[in-house]
């Protein structure tokens, strides 16, 4: 393991110190006894730029800064990122009022002069803290489709979204095109479209007649859920004509029994039974959404799939209910508010 790979290991600390000899002491103890990577800067301006733009463990600062006092900068450190575990270290006595006001808005409070030994033990305990509670945070998705393309047309614009917001995304198609209305294998196809959505994909290679509701499709999904471990699941709805479509819904409300958000989205073949109560705008990933439908589109896929204007006209038509100009819909199975994985938007989006 390099000298980099080990501090990246340990963790990213961003010291805000205006002092140079405290600096120099900070930065010697984090980073050569410590094994941390640390970033030094005086100015906290400069230091709110490096927080907006980049990923940190932890956020080391002085109770005194140029350009603004301590609690303005911890308030507005606490907005860009609330969860970033931050210490604070000064020089003044703990019952000075804007020390007070500071040690509430701190994970710690270190007093000058700070012993090496105790900075690292600080350091160390909030890096674990905090990716502890990331861990604890985690937003993983799982879209399952019978074939290459249904996941794409039904919902890439609300996994587009998971995506920017920081989510794991990953697709589960259950066929590569065969019995499906496709020229051959799209295995090359699927795996475009998965890169433009940033998803993982999970490609199978069933035929038509495998997919059933039964055991063999429902053990090849609950094998993808334990290797992702989604909080929330997408797939096709009950209410649809194509006989694959309803089986791949049964085995998966089988296999993810136990995920806390699921929801169904529609195909080109979904009937009038289809009845979406959630919609989410897609006008900021409509474009791409497209992008990944058009990589099926060469291969000759059925035209009401890959119709790039079909498409956008169907996402004008579900954008009535709710907001924006483009949206997708989805029926809700299930929808834990309080489950680790709530997904972005859809609490945004107004109820039919």
């Amino acid at each position: 393991m390099t000298g980099t790979e080990h501090d990246r290991r340990q963790g990213r600390i961003l010291l805000v110190e205006d002092d140079a000899v405290a600096a120099y002491f900070a930065l010697q103890v984090l980073g050569k006894r410590g094994g941390f990577d640390v970033t030094h800067t005086p100015e906290p301006a400069v230091a709110l730029q490096y927080v907006s733009s980049q990923s940190w463990d932890l956020v080391l600062t002085d109770a005194e800064l140029p350009g603004m006092t301590g609690v303005e900068f911890l308030d507005a450190l606490r907005r860009l990122a609330p969860g970033l575990p931050v210490a604070v270290i000064t020089a003044h006595e703990s019952a000075d009022r804007a020390v007070s006001a500071l040690r509430e808005r701190a994970d710690d409070f270190l007093q000058k002069p700070v012993r090496p030994d105790r900075l690292v033990a600080s350091a160390a305990a909030l890096v674990a803290k905090g990716r502890a509670a990331r861990l604890a945070a985690r937003h993983a998705v799982l879209a399952i489709g019978a074939h290459p393309g249904d996941v794409e047309v039904g919902a890439a614009g609300a996994l587009l979204a998971h995506r920017d917001a920081g989510h794991d995304v990953a697709i589960l198609t259950l066929t590569r095109g065969a019995n499906s209305g496709m020229k051959g294998d799209m295995s090359g196809e699927c795996a475009m479209a998965a890169l433009a959505l940033g998803a993982t994909l999970f490609l199978e290679d069933l035929q038509g007649a495998d997919i059933e509701q039964g055991d063999l499709t429902a053990s090849v999904i609950t094998r993808v859920i334990e290797a992702v471990r989604p909080t929330v699941i997408y797939t096709h709805s009950l209410s649809d004509a194509h006989q694959d479509h309803r089986n791949t819904h049964r085995a998966a409300m089988l296999a993810a029994r136990e995920v806390g958000c699921v929801y169904c989205f529609p195909s080109p073949s979904a009937n009038a039974g289809f009845r979406p109560t959630s919609f989410l705008a897609i006008d900021e990933h409509v474009g791409r959404k497209l992008v990944a439908v058009r990589a099926f589109e060469a291969r000759g896929q059925a035209k009401a799939c890959a119709d790039p204007g079909l498409i956008e006209s169907t996402a004008r038509h579900w954008s009535r209910p709710g907001s924006g100009h483009y949206a997708e819909a989805f029926e809700v199975i299930r929808e834990n508010a309080t489950a680790a994985g709530q997904p972005a938007g859809h609490g945004r989006s107004r109820k039919a």
